[in-house]
């Protein structure tokens, strides 16, 4: 056994990939260093060819591969109880920050491990936006990138930029996260991206350099409701939703689930199950001022005219036009249900005909499902009118059943918004019985920084005001998750009982430990060091306002495949000090080693596959700390004779 220091880094991209490049080809590393000639002659490539290549670059490329590969220092996530719901048995999370940070933070725990990625990014209005990452290019600097102006500083044209920092600032905000991301995925894992046609070109680009373009699964149109009548010559009534594979050979096309959890119910007549929709108009332009022509009588069960009503006292509008009506309601797809003593009309949904090996879906992935859903939805969470276009929920479980997600698999969104992926996961784990796990990543961007986003955002700002929470777009993501959760348990049937609608919140803050302070406290001020509740050694050891629980999650952090969502117990008949994460690590935070200590430890079942120790906990007697480790390593051995399972100590 030899023990070692814990990394301060939680992650350092770069020399874990120069890791595996040296175990691929042994024969590329000379004194450490990389031979490149080398390495292009194990590629099949023994000449120079010439430097220019097709492949798209902006001003900042550089700078955002650098960023990508730096390690993090300093950095980690902090556990918020007060702020968790059921955190002792869910295995959801919730983190505030910088996507950036996070994505670092999580490579430990959830490299390879991400079934399915869905992000919904800031589309490139031109306008800013919240993810800068410090790429800083100066006017002189753009303009010679984009061609305009040569190194000696002569204009060769007046004013003709057609890209530069345009695009530049969000390609490379996009190519770093996606960098980190792909880590990420396991190997029959996908990426699907919500976006518009400004960067559709440009970020198809950079996902083929990062994912490769073998990896390219389809470009989906996602076809909404209504237009964007800002549009120059055409309503616009499309968006697109682009799919990348970690591994094209291990990805599996998502199909139509046919079972009776999508289509519930059944039809005589036709032999054919089906589901249902609402027949009235919800969401924007409902109401019969609206569309009047959509204001009409249709007969009920009972024989009486039957209008479609928002409420007693406010009239709607029908979906269709009386003639399409009609020709439903003769055909049979045109039903009414009694609730609270009133019919409610629906739409009947028939499941699709084509249920053979052979049938692919359409790249038109979702039809007539518009924003307004979206904002309809959380309207009824909120009875508030929240955001303007929030992703439907129809649409992220579709993307679910495409990304082939089921059972145990863990959904990634780093632009989480208002939470809408996770309300999607709880909702269809209700309806087909799954256990799909999120991870939610979002800035607590702020909803009033500004007179005019105080003006868009006012209904919710106004309802983070009522309820007494903070103005950030994650205090939303977070409210909603909890009513959304609560509300599809409610109604939902058997699948819904044993539903996890929980998640521990965790935020990105300074670290907890002093990992550079000397014995001697050097380095540390001298207010930190001087009087407080805190011991002398944890006021060498750890920050101020550190926690031990805070401390045991920073250890973790640096840990390989064991989940932030790991149970965690407190072993107090070791000492209240020690705690063990998902029964493979021990983290000892004791300040002093005594014989017991380390007998119970070395007697743990099952036996732990690594012990955390704090260095100061034996002094500056380093025979002390040779003959402790040496009983210690004797007893582990002893302990794990019949299972020869290895195990590793290192000290904090």
């Amino acid at each position: 056994m030899q023990p070692q220091k814990i990394p301060s880094a939680v992650s350092e991209p770069a020399s874990e990939n120069l890791q595996r490049l040296a175990a691929l080809f042994p024969s590329i590393m000379k004194d450490g260093q990389v031979d490149f000639e080398a390495l292009k002659a194990e590629l099949g490539t023994f000449e120079e060819v010439d430097k220019e290549r097709y492949e798209l670059t902006w001003a900042g490329k550089q700078q955002a591969k650098k960023t990508a590969a730096e390690g993090i220092y300093g950095r980690t996530l902090k556990y918020v109880p007060e702020d968790s719901k059921n955190p002792d048995t869910t295995e959801n999370l919730y983190i505030e920050g910088d996507n950036l940070e996070v994505l670092k933070l999580l490579q430990n725990s959830y490299m390879g491990k991400i079934k399915m990625i869905y992000i919904d990014p800031p589309y490139n209005t031109g306008k800013d936006f919240v993810y800068r990452d410090k790429f800083s290019v100066s006017d002189m600097e753009n303009a010679q990138a984009e061609g305009d102006i040569s190194e000696y500083g002569e204009r060769y044209t007046l004013n003709s930029k057609s890209s530069g920092k345009y695009h530049a600032n969000w390609l490379s905000m996009m190519y770093t996260r996606l960098r980190l991301a792909k880590n990420l995925l396991r190997d029959d894992g996908a990426i699907f991206i919500s976006i518009d046609d400004t960067e559709i070109d440009n970020l198809k680009q950079i996902c083929n350099e990062i994912f490769g373009s073998t990896n390219f699964i389809c470009n989906f149109i996602r076809k909404g409701s209504g237009g964007r009548q800002d549009s120059t010559h055409y309503a616009i009534v499309h968006e697109y939703i682009i799919c990348y594979a970690k591994n094209s050979d291990e990805y599996i096309s998502g199909k139509e689930i046919k079972s009776d959890n999508n289509y519930p119910l059944y039809d005589e007549l036709k032999g054919k199950y089906y589901k249902t929709q609402l027949l009235r108009k919800w969401g924007e332009n409902s109401r019969r001022s609206d569309r009047p022509n959509l204001f009409y009588p249709i007969p009920d069960p009972d024989g009486n005219d039957f209008y479609p009503m928002l409420s007693p006292s406010e009239e709607g509008c029908w979906r269709w036009g009386k003639t399409k009506m009609f020709e439903e309601i003769k055909d049979g797809r045109v039903e009414f249900k009694k609730r609270n003593n009133e019919w409610i009309a629906y739409e009947k949904i028939f499941e699709p005909v084509d249920d053979t090996e052979n049938t692919k879906l359409f790249s038109t992935i979702i039809d007539d499902i518009g924003n307004s859903t979206g904002a309809a939805l959380l309207k009824a969470l909120f009875n508030v009118k929240i955001f303007n276009y929030p992703k439907p929920v129809d649409l992220i479980k579709k993307i679910f059943l495409l990304g082939d997600t089921k059972d145990n698999d863990i959904v990634l969104d780093f632009f989480s918004g208002s939470a809408t992926t996770a309300h999607a996961i709880m909702m269809i784990n209700s309806e087909d019985g799954g256990n799909r796990k999120y991870i939610m990543v979002q800035y607590p961007e702020k909803l009033d920084d500004t007179e005019k986003r105080e003006k868009e955002n006012i209904h919710a700002i106004d309802f983070c005001n009522n309820i007494g929470i903070s103005k950030t777009i994650s205090e939303i993501g977070k409210e909603r998750i909890r009513r959304a959760g609560e509300k599809i348990k409610e109604e939902g049937g058997e699948n819904a009982k044993g539903l996890d609608i929980g998640f521990r919140v965790f935020k990105t803050a300074d670290t907890n430990v002093r990992w550079i302070a000397e014995e001697n406290g050097m380095g540390v001020p001298q207010t930190q060091l001087d009087g407080g509740t805190k011991s002398a050694k944890d006021r060498r050891d750890f920050m101020p306002d550190a926690t031990d629980i805070d401390v045991a999650y920073e250890i973790l952090l640096r840990q390989y495949d064991i989940p932030l969502s790991a149970p965690m117990e407190t072993l107090s008949d070791i000492g209240e000090r020690t705690y063990c994460f998902a029964d493979a690590v021990v983290v000892c935070l004791e300040e002093e080693l005594t014989a017991d200590i380390i007998d119970k430890i070395a007697a743990i079942e099952p036996m732990p596959h690594k012990v955390v120790f704090r260095d100061s906990a034996f002094g500056k007697d380093i025979n002390l700390k040779l003959n402790t480790m040496q009983r210690f390593d004797a007893m582990m051995k002893k302990h794990g004779e019949k299972s020869k399972q290895p195990y590793t100590v290192e000290f904090l």
